[in-house]
C-alpha cells in the first residue's frame, strides 16, 4: 500500500538461534524508495512490534512453479540497507568503531552513523553493555546518561570528547589462601547465618523436556558446567570470624542429579518442593538438580542455584553451557571448548580494587557514596502502603504473586510515550507505580528499588555469579506535575543513579545507616522490575525444551511490580509479588486493576496533572460514594422542627 512498492512479502526469520525477526521483502517500483523510509511510513499506521525490523529491496520476489513466493529463496537481510536511517556511513575512525560496537551489542550485522541505539531496540540493560564495550575498545569512560542524550553513532562520537580515561579492566588475579567474599555475597552469608539454612534466596530454572533424554550424559554435563564455572563449586566457610570463598576441586564437586519417577498429578508438587530446597552456604554446594520423569519422553529438569553464587542474568549462560556440554557428551557436538579465562574470584578481587578505599576522596566508593548521601538525604524510612493488617514484629518472607497482561495496543502506546519523552519503558512504569502508591496514601516522596545487572565490564557477560546490584530510585511527585513532567524528573534522577551504580547496596546501607527493623527492608520496601535479560534457553538434541515459571512462595519485599515485554505477542506481561503477611490477594488484584487504569489514562493523555487521573474503576468509585453516604438512619417524625432549634425550617 505504500508508494513505490509494487510487491511485498513479510516473514519471520531466525538466522541465529533465539533471534527471531520480522523481515519485509519488497519489489521497488521507484528508484527513490529506501528501506528506512518504508519502516518510518509503516510506523505511522502499525504498532511498533508489527513494523519489520529489516526491509530488503529486491528486483523481483523469487517464485515457485505455481506462482507463489519461494520463501526459502528469500535472502538473509542486509542490515546495512535495513537500518541505515540517514544514508551515510561512518565519517571518522571513531564513528566506524562505534558502528561496530552498536551492531555487536544489538545483534545486527551493520549500523549506520545516523542510527539511534534505542530506535534499533536498545534498552537500559543493553545501554550498560554498550558503555562497557566503549570503555574496553576506545579506552574512555562514558556514562549511560551520555548515551541517552546522544543516542546516535554520530552524536555519541561527538560526545566522547568529554569521556575520562577508562578504569582498569578485569584480569586474572593473584590468589591468596583466603579469598574474601564480594560485597553482595557478604550480606547473603550473614543472612544465611542469622536465619539458618533456607530457600528465600533460591534461583530456580525449571525446564520441561519432551523427547529423548540421556540421563547419564546430563549428569556428566552438570559436572562439566561446574568445572567451567568455579562459583558453582564454591562454599563459604568461616575462619577466625570471617567468611571466605573456598573453591572445591572439580572432581569432588559435581552437582548431584536426583532422578525420580512421579505421577503427572504429583509433578507440580514435586517441582515446588525442589524449588524450595534449603541451603547452608557454609557447607553446601550452591547448585542442585532434579530430573522428574512423568512418563515416556516426559521430563522436568529443575536446577536450583543459591543467590550467593548466581543471579537472574546467570541463568542464560548456565542454560547455554549445559546444552553445549550435553551435546558434547552425546556426541552431537565436538567437545573441547576453551575454559573461561576469568572466574568469579577474579571479579571479587577486581571489585575491591576498583572501588578503592573509602578514606580516599578520589576513590570510586568515596565519590559515589557522596552522591547517594545527597540524593537520599531525608528519605522516608518507611513507605506507608495500603496494608490489610499491621506489620508483624519480624518479616517471614512468605509471598505470592498476581499476574495479568497489558495488551499490545497499550504496550505500544506506552512505548511511544517513552520515546516521545526521551525516557525508557522502565521509567514510564516507575513513574506510574510511584503515582499509584502516592494516590494510595504513600506521600509525595516515593523510594523504589530496582535491580541493575552490575556487569559493567564486558568480560562478565557470560560469567555465572552474583553481580546484580540494587539502586534506590527516589521519585518526587510533589506539586501535582503532569505525568510527562514527572517522567522528566524520573529520567533526571535515574540517569544520575545509573552513573553511580557501582557502590554495593550493602555498603550504601551501612554508610547511610537508616533506621533498622526486622519487619521491613531498609531504604525502600517496594521494587519495580522490567525483565529484559537474555532468556535461558537449552538446546538438547532429540528433545523439545521449554522453560516454565514457578513461584516459590517467597516475597523479599512488601511489593514487587515486575514487567516483561513479550516480543512475540507484543503484550506487556505483568505481575505483582506481595508479602502475604501484609496483603490479601483481593487487595493486590485491585492494585493491578488500578495500575492498568492509570496506564491507560497516561497513555491517552500524559499532559494532565497527576491528580486528574482517576485510578478507580467505575464499580470502585460507586462503592466509595456509597460508603461515603452511609446507611439510611430512621428518625422519629418532628425531630427536625423541635428541640434547640425551635419550630420551622428557619431555625435550622
Amino acid at each position: 500500500g505504500l508508494p513505490g512498492v509494487s510487491a511485498a512479502c513479510v516473514v519471520v526469520r531466525e538466522d541465529q538461534p533465539g533471534d527471531r525477526r520480522l523481515v519485509a521483502y519488497v519489489v521497488r517500483a521507484e528508484s527513490t524508495v529506501r528501506p528506512a523510509a518504508l519502516r518510518a511510513e509503516l510506523g505511522h499506521v502499525l504498532p511498533e512490534y508489527m513494523v519489520p525490523t529489516a526491509v530488503v529491496v529486491l528486483d523481483a520476489l523469487p517464485l515457485l512453479p505455481n506462482g507463489k513466493t519461494d520463501r526459502r529463496a528469500l535472502p538473509v537481510p542486509d542490515d546495512a540497507a535495513a537500518y541505515n536511517n540517514d544514508g551515510h556511513g561512518p565519517r571518522t575512525v571513531q564513528e566506524d568503531i562505534l558502528c561496530g560496537l552498536f551492531a555487536d551489542v544489538l545483534g545486527l550485522s551493520q549500523v549506520g552513523a545516523g542510527d539511534s541505539f534505542f530506535d534499533l531496540g536498545g534498552h537500559s540493560l543493553l545501554a550498560t553493555r554498550l558503555v562497557s564495550r566503549v570503555r574496553s575498545v576506545l579506552g574512555v569512560e562514558v556514562q549511560v546518561r551520555t548515551l541517552f542524550e546522544h543516542p546516535t553513532v554520530a552524536g555519541l562520537a561527538s560526545a566522547l570528547t568529554g569521556g575520562g580515561l577508562a578504569r582498569r579492566g578485569i584480569v586474572r588475579a593473584h590468589r591468596t589462601d583466603t579469598i574474601p567474599l564480594s560485597f553482595a555475597q557478604q550480606r547473603l552469608w550473614f543472612l544465611n547465618r542469622l536465619d539458618g539454612p533456607g530457600s528465600t534466596y533460591n534461583i530456580p530454572l525449571v525446564l520441561d523436556i519432551e523427547g529423548r533424554l540421556d540421563t547419564e550424559a546430563l549428569r556428566a554435563a552438570l559436572g562439566d558446567v561446574a568445572e567451567r564455572h568455579e562459583t558453582l563449586r564454591t562454599i563459604f566457610p568461616e575462619q577466625h570470624g570471617d567468611p571466605h570463598q573456598f573453591v572445591m576441586e572439580a572432581g569432588a564437586a559435581t552437582p548431584a542429579l536426583s532422578v525420580q519417577e512421579v505421577d503427572e498429578e504429583a509433578l507440580d508438587a514435586a517441582v515446588l518442593a525442589a524449588v524450595n530446597t534449603t541451603f547452608d552456604v557454609v557447607t553446601d554446594l550452591p547448585l542442585r538438580a532434579w530430573l522428574f520423569t512423568a512418563g515416556p519422553g516426559r521430563h522436568v529438569l529443575v536446577l536450583v542455584v543459591h543467590h550467593i553464587a548466581a543471579d537472574g542474568w546467570s541463568l542464560a549462560p548456565l542454560a547455554r553451557d549445559l546444552g553445549a556440554a550435553y551435546r558434547a557428551r552425546v556426541g552431537d557436538e565436538l567437545a573441547g571448548r576453551p575454559m573461561p579465562e576469568l572466574q568469579y574470584v577474579d571479579y571479587t578481587l577486581w571489585q575491591r580494587d576498583m572501588l578503592g578505599d573509602e578514606a580516599d576522596p578520589d576513590s570510586v566508593t568515596s565519590r559515589q557514596l557522596a552522591f547517594w548521601r545527597e540524593a537520599l538525604a531525608g528519605l522516608p524510612s518507611l513507605l506507608e502502603l495500603p496494608l490489610d493488617r499491621p506489620r508483624p514484629v519480624a518479616v517471614d518472607h512468605s509471598g505470592a504473586v498476581v499476574t495479568y497482561t497489558l495488551d499490545a495496543d497499550l504496550h505500544e502506546r506506552l512505548r511511544e510515550l517513552a520515546k516521545s519523552s526521551g525516557s525508557t519503558m522502565f521509567m514510564v512504569l516507575q513513574a506510574a507505580v510511584a503515582t499509584l502508591l502516592s494516590r494510595h496514601g504513600a506521600g509525595e516522596d516515593i523510594p523504589l528499588g530496582t535491580p541493575v545487572a552490575g556487569r559493567t565490564d564486558e568480560a562478565l557477560d557470560d560469567m555465572i555469579g552474583f553481580f546484580v546490584n540494587t539502586l534506590v530510585l527516589r521519585t518526587n511527585v510533589s506539586g501535582n506535575p503532569t505525568f510527562r513532567e514527572l517522567l522528566a524528573r524520573v529520567r533526571q534522577f535515574d540517569l544520575a543513579a545509573y552513573a553511580h551504580q557501582d557502590v554495593p547496596f550493602e555498603r550504601l546501607v551501612e554508610r547511610l545507616n537508616p533506621v533498622r527493623a526486622q519487619n521491613h527492608h531498609p531504604l525502600f520496601q517496594t521494587m519495580v522490575v522490567l525483565q529484559n535479560q537474555e532468556t535461558a534457553d537449552v538446546e538438547l538434541p532429540g528433545a523439545v525444551v521449554s522453560s516454565r515459571l514457578v513461584h516459590n512462595g517467597v516475597s523479599k519485599f512488601d511489593l514487587t511490580f515486575a514487567f516483561t515485554e513479550d516480543r512475540e505477542s507484543g503484550c506487556l506481561e505483568a505481575g505483582i509479588e506481595y508479602a502475604t503477611s501484609l496483603f490479601d490477594v483481593s487487595s493486590v488484584e485491585a492494585l493491578a486493576g488500578r495500575l492498568t487504569t492509570l496506564l491507560e489514562a497516561v497513555a491517552a493523555d500524559p499532559d494532565l496533572p497527576l491528580l486528574r487521573y482517576d485510578v478507580l474503576s467505575d464499580d470502585e468509585r460507586d462503592a466509595v460514594v456509597e460508603w461515603g453516604r452511609g446507611g439510611v438512619l430512621e428518625v422519629p417524625d418532628g425531630v427536625l422542627g423541635g428541640g434547640l432549634f425551635g419550630g420551622g425550617v428557619g431555625g435550622v
